[in-house]
């Protein structure tokens, strides 16, 4: 699977499971675009949450369980 769906993915499922918000996830989103464009990588969005401090390891494993 594409890591921009399963980027796009764990992040519904992150909110869903209550785990963040949607503007967090918005937030996540745009640093992710904005590194995207100026350096040329993809981070994926649960290490852009754990960074911004919005999400901790374990419900970050709990997330990519479901997925």
């Amino acid at each position: 699977m594409e890591s921009k769906q399963i980027d796009r993915r764990f992040g519904l499922a992150a909110v869903e499971m209550g785990f963040i918000t949607v503007d967090q996830l918005f937030e996540a989103i745009k640093v992710q675009i904005k590194e995207e464009l100026e350096r040329g990588q993809h981070r994926l969005i649960g290490r852009i949450l754990f960074d911004m401090g919005a999400m901790k390891l374990p419900q970050i494993d709990e997330v990519l369980e479901t997925l």
